[in-house]
């Protein structure tokens, strides 16, 4: 993989710092995004010395500030390979009748509206090029919806929608485009979800294995690594103790 460009979304912790290393590591040059600069600067600390790596610092859903920065990438950065969508977000576990509109705002804008911001400024460039690889992170919420989680898995099923419909678009251009969709990842998600409440954060991952953000990228590293023929279409990703998005096998103590 060497001289090729991986573009990763939400690069600074969790499943996209883990893509940000694998991909280094196969020997993809890197450009990383994030909304922390300090975050990327410590990415930057991991990295091999031999990989190339541009970090940018923006929040996808800032549709001027993405066409701006994506659009004007120096020319020695303009060729993107790979394009990890990985930049999402789940605000709050409200009953639709409580819920906040700040909160559906947070999530439709940023995995939706911000998985779309980054891929049109992408994908002309793998148009013209006719190559290329788009993989946009899903989740378990967009295969199925569970009670109070009505927005988040409505943004998730957005996702799972507009990669098929990538998918359909981009098949003249022969371009490959995949939904990866974990279960239950132990990351920053939970805290994220629940507003800085560690202990209730640490309270979904209890009783169980839960998936590392590594065991992602290991899936993402074969997906990459497959021949041009084969493409990882559509990859529900669960933790052995999980059966669907509600059924967990929890060994908690009495």
């Amino acid at each position: 993989m060497k001289n090729k460009i991986a573009l990763i979304t939400g690069a600074t912790s969790g499943i996209g710092k883990a893509c940000a290393l694998t991909l280094a590591k196969m020997g993809f040059d890197l450009i990383a995004t994030g909304r922390r600069t300090e975050k990327l600067e410590e990415l930057k600390q991991e990295l091999p010395n031999d990989v190339r790596f541009l970090p940018l610092v923006f929040d996808v859903r800032d549709r001027e500030k993405v066409a701006d920065l994506l659009g004007n990438l120096p020319p020695d950065w303009s060729e993107i390979t790979v394009l990890v969508n990985n930049a999402g977000n789940a605000h709050g576990l409200d009953p639709i009748q409580t819920g906040k509109a700040d909160d559906w705002d947070a999530m439709i804008d940023i995995n939706v509206k911000g998985l779309l911001y980054v891929s049109q400024a992408v994908i002309p460039g793998m148009t013209e090029r006719k190559s290329g690889t788009i993989i946009n992170i899903g989740s378990i919420a967009g295969k199925e919806v569970y009670p109070n989680g009505n927005v988040y898995c409505a943004s998730k099923h957005a996702v799972d929608a507009l990669t098929n419909g990538m998918r359909m678009d981009l098949n003249p251009f022969g371009i490959k485009v995949m939904g990866i969709h974990p279960g239950l990842v132990e990351t920053e998600f939970s805290l994220v979800r629940f507003k800085g409440d560690e202990k209730r954060a640490e309270s979904v991952y209890q009783g169980f294995t839960p998936l590392q953000a590594q065991d992602i990228a290991d899936v993402i590293e074969f997906a990459i690594t497959r021949p041009p023929h084969v493409v990882l279409a559509d990859v529900v990703i669960l933790p052995t103790a999980q059966a669907s998005a509600m059924v967990i096998k929890k060994n908690l103590p009495q």
